[in-house]
């Protein structure tokens, strides 16, 4: 399932066909290969816009790990 929570988009080939598919909804394999291509800062920045998306669902859902 498709979630879209991020928005932040990268092309993935999904049963024979190109799709913009955000970065948490890809495959663990494409996540690697993002991160194992892109420099330092990029993914410094990833990390801190997953962590914003993270906090934002946690705030609007009231959502606490004990």
């Amino acid at each position: 399932m498709k979630c879209n929570l991020s928005g932040i988009y990268f092309r993935e080939k999904i049963n024979g066909r190109w799709d913009n598919v955000c970065f948490e909804d890809c495959s663990e394999e494409k996540q690697k290969k993002i991160i194992k291509e892109k420099s330092k800062e990029f993914v410094g920045g990833l990390a801190i816009m997953l962590a914003q998306t993270l906090k934002e669902v946690g705030d609007r859902f009231n959502i606490l790990k004990e």
